[in-house]
């Protein structure tokens, strides 16, 4: 049968892709539904129909799934940032395990039964919301001409306007209202995409969740390398009010004038307050539910540091790393795409030696910096990328790992870098991933001869997303 455009339709979800969509099927041929649940029996409009598949839009639901509840945010489906807000949260963390599972089999080939044995339950989180540590919010005209700052919806630039997100602090919205009532009393632009005019592009801000300490910055559309510190029209004003919400530490300006999707300038300006703010990091006790021992590092966080957005996860995250590299005392580790050093300095409390790598200048700045501050001498950091920096260190210099902790951006490693590692043959290799096709595709060079999985596990660090973190132990099969 042929679909057309606008065609109303009944299906049961029956599936869900790894980006949340539901799938349901129509006399055998698949139609793809954002905001579906699997369960639900829902109308839906054709909105695009190829040969073999096509695309709905959900119109109703005439029955929900069981596992479909109430949103929280009445904006989760304009935006694009919580795909699975309507589903039950033990409905989410099935979904999350059964993603890493399916990639782990249909990409790395690995035999569900053995997945069976050394995948352990994914690490939940007992309070799902307000969790992130750093939002940021692109600043925008609404149609009556006012100020708004809120989300961009799935795959647009289009500004939904709303200050008072469920997956961010609190203070978010006391700020975010301060900026644009400022804004209005003292006539500053929002910035404009398809002109390149306007002042203020995006508002960042972070919190650590420990000291409570919070940073904002405004992105400007302004001029660099002004030598006054007068960046804002009523610039004394703006800084007076949001100097007054509780736990502000420190308001700066990135200047950004690039047309590009890149949303901080390199150029930052501190305006009120500190540079930076901090927090801590504590290991938890992996084999006791992840209890707190109380052990912890502290971290200094500027605006342009990389650091994890949802910091009682990340507790769980990088213990449980921790637990798999079964440090003793003795070992040289390696820990590549170190960011500020979170992962090399856990391990360092343990480890004989430790050596980080990270293409980001800055942010080996800040783990050298972090390492002083917590005063870990056994910790070193180079600048350049793993793939480089890693086999000239190894060929050149012979240093040797014997655990090697891999936490690589979504691409994954780079071949020439997994190539060392299995020249370098470490007795453990500890990979940390973030998107689980790539870390199958990864696992698949890995454990192609020499190595094996040994335990797997999970990490919920984006309730209400689809996105989840993996943890992997790959164990030398002769030791």
């Amino acid at each position: 049968m042929v679909y057309e455009k606008n065609q109303l339709l009944t299906v049961e979800i029956t599936d869900m892709t790894a980006d949340g969509e539901g799938i349901g099927k129509v006399d055998g041929y698949p139609f793809f539904i954002k905001d579906a649940i699997i369960g639900d029996q829902a109308r839906i409009r054709v909105t695009r129909a190829k040969k073999n598949y096509g695309y709905g839009r959900l119109e109703k639901v005439l029955m929900p799934s069981p596992f479909r509840i109430d949103a929280k945010c009445s904006f989760h489906r304009q935006c694009g940032g919580c795909q699975l807000q309507a589903m039950s949260y033990e409905r989410q963390l099935q979904f999350k395990e059964d993603k890493v599972k399916n990639n782990l089999i249909r990409i790395g080939g690995f035999a569900p039964e053995f997945l069976d044995k050394v995948m352990e339950p994914i690490v939940e989180m007992e309070n799902p919301f307000h969790y992130r540590n750093k939002a940021l919010y692109p600043i925008g005209t609404g149609r009556d001409g006012k100020s708004i700052a809120g989300f961009y919806a799935g795959r647009s630039h289009n500004i939904i306007a709303n200050t008072d997100c469920s997956l961010g602090v609190y203070e978010n919205k006391e700020i975010l209202e301060i900026i644009l009532s400022y804004m209005r009393e003292n006539h500053v632009s929002a910035y404009d995409e398809a002109t390149g005019q306007g002042l203020i592009r995006h508002v960042l801000v972070r919190k650590g969740f420990q000291s409570g300490e919070i940073m904002v910055c405004l992105v400007l559309n302004a001029k660099s390398g002004r030598k006054n510190s007068d960046f804002l029209p009523g610039q004394a004003g703006l800084v007076n009010s949001l100097s007054k919400v509780n736990g502000i530490a420190g308001i700066s300006v990135s200047i950004n004038r690039e047309h590009t999707n890149v949303i901080m300038g390199k150029e930052i300006h501190t305006i009120w307050g500190k540079k930076s703010i901090q927090d801590t990091i504590f290991i938890r006790n992996v084999e006791d539910d992840f209890a707190a021992t109380g052990q912890g590092i502290t971290f200094s966080i500027s605006p342009l540091s990389f650091y994890q957005v949802n910091p009682v996860q990340t507790e769980k995250l990088y213990s449980l790393a921790l637990s798999y590299a079964e440090i003793s005392g003795k070992e040289t580790v390696w820990d590549l795409y170190c960011g500020i050093g979170t992962i090399s300095l856990f391990l360092a409390s343990n480890a004989k030696q430790v050596y980080g790598v990270e293409i980001v200048p800055q942010a080996i700045d800040d783990a050298k910096q972090n390492a002083i501050q917590n005063d870990i001498k056994n910790a070193q950091f180079f600048v350049g990328s793993a793939e480089e920096i890693f086999p000239e260190k190894y060929a050149n210099d012979g240093i040797r790992a014997d655990v090697v902790v891999v936490d690589p951006p979504r691409k994954g490693c780079d071949r020439t870098c997994l190539e060392t590692i299995l020249k370098m043959a470490p007795e453990r290799i500890v990979y940390v991933s973030c998107d689980s096709a790539t870390l199958a595709r990864d696992l698949c060079i890995l454990c192609e001869d020499t190595y094996e999985i040994k335990r797997m596990r999970a990490v919920d660090m984006f309730p209400m997303t689809v996105h989840v973190e993996t943890v992997v132990l790959i164990q030398r099969k002769d030791t």
